[in-house]
């Protein structure tokens, strides 16, 4: 699933972020990544989602090569993962159900398949009653849910967290930590999670892997290996992995850059209320969507109980 061979990564002004890391994530695993601000988890990061190379040694993420990686297969393989950020990222001017819709438009998915799969996303994150609010209606527990659903709306075996818990209140932190566990648990997905809330990390009995100076000091899931190191950087000052956006920040293109291919025309993917109807019938309950008698177009249904694929 995850795999760093011997990498190290230095960056042209010389400073080296990552120093000979190894390490494998299997699938099915929750992994905290921890360290002082510098210690090289942004990198990391950076690494796995292919926006910056080794220097040396390799990066294998969900079977693919990402040192031999071509750019036009970058977007095919971002879709293999889901991307929490500290920040939600969401698209303002949008209501909930098309923030999430907005991740599998990029793809060129059909929208019968997005009804299902956005309604069934927002479901698994308590959502469903908030599917026509606006981004600013939602605390920021809520915005934070909207945003694992985008993750999870491709169906990713794979969800990078950064710092998923950096904007919220504690207790709101607890359940976004709470979902994410139940998301591992209950589904297999394999969560690799960048947090500097060393409390949260100490509540559960996950594998931690501890940056320092780009080396690796600790991987383990034995707690008493594990809290010195937290401890140690308990009031260390942490920097997100990207900037917060400023106002004129591009969201849009942003998630487009994530997923694009041959991709359908650009109004498609503006589109916030309206979705088209490929064939002229009567989209049923299990669709997620209800017709609008009035010009027979369709919306999704707050109400409607949505069942995922087998």
């Amino acid at each position: 699933m995850v795999e760093f061979r011997n990498v190290t990564k230095v960056y042209s002004n010389g400073h080296k972020a990552l120093d000979n890391v190894s390490l494998s994530i299997d699938k099915g695993e929750f992994v905290f990544v921890v360290g002082a601000s510098g210690a090289g988890k942004s990198t990391f990061l950076k690494l796995i989602m292919r926006e910056e190379v080794p220097t040396s040694g390799s990066v294998n993420i969900n079977g693919y090569e990402l040192n031999t990686m071509k750019r036009r297969d970058i977007p095919y393989f971002r879709r293999t993962m889901g991307i929490v950020f500290q920040d939600f990222r969401l698209i303002p001017n949008m209501e909930v159900y098309d923030n999430v819709a907005f991740a599998l438009r990029v793809t060129g998915a059909k929208e019968r398949d997005i009804r299902k799969r956005v309604c069934y996303a927002l479901s698994m994150v308590g959502l469903s009653s908030k599917i026509h609010s606006m981004p600013q209606e939602l605390s920021g527990g809520e915005q934070q849910r909207v945003a694992i659903a985008r993750a999870l709306v491709n169906k990713a075996d794979l969800i990078i967290a950064d710092e998923p818990t950096g904007n919220i209140d504690p207790a709101m932190s607890v359940e976004i930590m709470e979902l994410l566990n139940h998301i591992n648990a209950a589904h297999g997905t394999t969560i690799v999670m960048v947090t500097h809330a060393h409390d949260l990390v100490k509540q559960y009995d996950h594998r931690v892997v501890v940056l320092r100076d780009g080396k690796l000091v600790v991987d383990s899931k034995d707690k008493d290996a594990v809290i010195p190191f937290l401890n140690e950087n308990e009031h260390a000052a942490e920097a997100g992995y990207y900037e917060p956006p400023n106002e004129f920040e591009d969201v849009e293109a942003f998630i487009r850059n994530y997923g694009k291919s041959s991709m359908r025309p650009e109004a498609d993917f503006y589109a916030s209320t309206q979705v088209e109807i490929e064939e002229d019938i009567t989209v049923s309950a299990d669709d997620g969507a209800v017709i609008d008698s009035t010009n027979g177009e369709s919306s999704p249904s707050e109400n409607t109980e949505v069942k995922e694929d087998e």
